[in-house]
């Protein structure tokens, strides 16, 4: 019901949040909007959840946008408050989830005078957020707020960043409340579906690479339909491994880093590339080489919900601009071709020996414990992950369930893992959370424990500790073999941290001794964490120490 009587600009903005169906945001409080706050006080339809960190802020709100597809909502301070929340508005623009960041700011008088911790908010985010802005008049929140919600939801979705100055909140204004706003989509158009059956119809080897924003279960399950009838690979860009399950018959695996070879060549041989809501990115095409901008071999149909997207990097055959939820149905609908491809099968086939762990001889064998963790834990267990080495074995072993079940940073953001954790475990509460960390990963944020304390959140926290930053000790062994400089680490005992929190937790030295403390901690509720001490020779899922300095 819309109101138009006097409020505090404060006032009016939460409301607008009510309206859009906003019930949960993430902050950490500052004076600069102590207006919201007083009025989240009497607002019980929205849940404040008070984190340690502005970084693990935005992370738990690009997240929940993650999840819920509508956008996730976060509250920091200016500054100091902004410039740490800066990580997750990077994160969701490149991992294109929708999301706003509300940044109280300096009286309007004050603006332009370096006031205390004033910044140029519109300045500093525009290259980092679709839309960066300042609102100065109160009556103008309801139209601001339903821009914010229209913005980071259409066409490709990203962040919004919202300026709030303080004396804006305090002040009284009459305000039209504006309605809902849910996200314009396009449908695909009957005379592309058509162009592309043909185009299929006509090649070779065709294959799929599916990613990007937007996919829900249905857009999941009608892809695989179409997929299944016409026989084609289907390969997920980096860290989306969630688009569509991955027991599939066509499921061909992921692309990114450590991508299974046979996957890697048969995309260069492919004569159609089939890309659907994945940008084709340059963890996905190997810096654009795997798939090339001219690509003058192969044929590219490029579906994208947002025409900007479209031939921007890529010279495009076909260009559909269609939301993936529509385009699915529509694809599920083509009529069966009367011979499908042999292909699909076939490379569902090299990714299960892909993503059949062997026993390696080490102390701690990631790969077993990965295998280990697909006996106890349900298949729809949601994985949240920062950015690390220790993630590959996971991206390589773990057979992703469907949409939801893939939390993990396309723009390879350290200590994403623990916030994004808490955030699913508050909007999927009795589904199995697991946040995977590197030991330095994990020291970027994990004061968030305590936020998963404070709000009873039922999460394993599994950390990876070899005491270096793996990923750059790897680079480092290539490039300068055995002049280690700047990647060793002293770590605390992450055990005794996790009780110290309050949590249950575990150290785990052995692979033996995995399954058993998984098991333990499965049967119990609460903050868990293992915390497994592997050895930083094995230092990928794909090559060790010596052999990089053997090469």
């Amino acid at each position: 019901m819309t109101q138009t009587q006097k409020r505090t600009g404060g006032r009016i903005l939460v409301d607008q949040l009510v309206l859009q169906g906003c019930d949960r945001i993430f902050s950490v409080p500052g004076e600069s909007f102590l207006a919201v706050l007083d009025a989240l006080h009497d607002t019980p339809q929205i849940q404040n959840v008070v984190c340690r960190q502005e970084g693990g802020v935005t992370f738990m709100a690009c997240a929940d946008g993650t999840l819920t597809g509508r956008p996730g909502v976060a509250f920091v301070t200016r500054g100091p408050g902004a410039t740490n929340a800066s990580i997750g508005v990077h994160v969701a623009m490149q991992d294109s989830q929708p999301m706003i960041l509300f940044i109280g700011d300096v009286d309007r008088g004050m603006k332009d005078r370096e006031g205390f911790q004033e910044v140029d908010f519109a300045a500093m985010f525009s290259p980092l957020a679709k839309w960066a802005v300042r609102i100065d008049d109160p009556a103008r929140i309801p139209e601001y707020v339903a821009r914010a919600y229209n913005v980071a939801m259409s066409g490709r979705p990203g962040p919004v960043v919202i300026a709030l100055p303080e004396d804006m909140l305090c002040e009284e204004a009459e305000a039209m409340d504006r309605p809902r706003i849910d996200p314009v989509v396009q449908a695909t158009p009957a005379p592309h579906m058509t162009d592309l059956a043909a185009r299929l119809a006509a090649a070779k080897s065709p294959v799929a690479i599916i990613g990007g924003a937007g996919w829900t279960p249905e857009a999941a399950r009608d892809i695989q339909i179409f997929a299944e009838r016409w026989g084609i690979p289907v390969a997920a860009g980096f860290r989306r491994q969630d688009a569509m399950a991955n027991d599939s018959a066509v499921w061909a695996g992921n692309l990114g880093y450590g991508p299974n070879p046979k996957l890697v060549a048969r995309i260069k041989a492919a004569d159609l590339v089939l890309a659907i809501g994945a940008r084709l990115g340059e963890a996905t095409t190997d810096s654009y080489t795997l798939i090339t901008p001219d690509h003058p071999d192969q044929q590219l149909i490029h579906v994208h919900p947002d025409p900007a997207e479209l031939d921007r990097v890529y010279r495009t055959d076909l260009a559909i601009c269609a939301d993936m939820t529509r385009f699915a149905a529509a694809a599920a609908a083509l009529p069966a071709p009367a011979s499908p491809f042999a292909s699909g099968a076939q490379a569902h086939g090299e990714w299960q020996a892909w993503n059949t762990p062997a026993p390696f001889d080490t102390r701690v064998d990631l790969g077993m414990c990965v295998a280990a963790m697909r006996g106890i834990l349900p298949a729809d267990t949601i994985i949240c992950n920062g950015a690390g080495n220790f993630s590959g074995w996971w991206h390589r072993y773990w057979p992703y369930g469907g949409p939801g079940t893939q939390l993990a940073p396309t723009a390879g953001a350290m200590g994403y893992g623990p916030p994004a954790a808490v955030a699913a475990a508050l909007r999927r509460p009795g589904q199995s959370v697991v946040a995977l960390a590197g030991d330095g990963d994990f020291m970027m944020n994990g004061q968030e424990l305590a936020t998963a304390m404070q709000y009873g959140c039922d999460l394993i926290v599994i950390l990876v500790d070899n005491g270096v930053y793996g990923t750059i000790r790897m680079h480092q062994e290539r490039e300068y073999p055995t002049r280690v400089s700047g990647t060793a680490l002293s770590n605390p005992d992450f055990a005794a941290l996790a009780r110290a929190y309050g949590g249950w937790a575990a150290t785990v030295e052995t692979t033996d001794a995995f399954a058993p403390a998984l098991q333990e901690a499965a049967n119990r509720k609460g903050l868990r964490l293992l915390h497994l001490k592997t050895d930083p020779e094995r230092i990928s899922a794909g090559t060790t120490i010596s052999a990089l300095r053997g090469k």
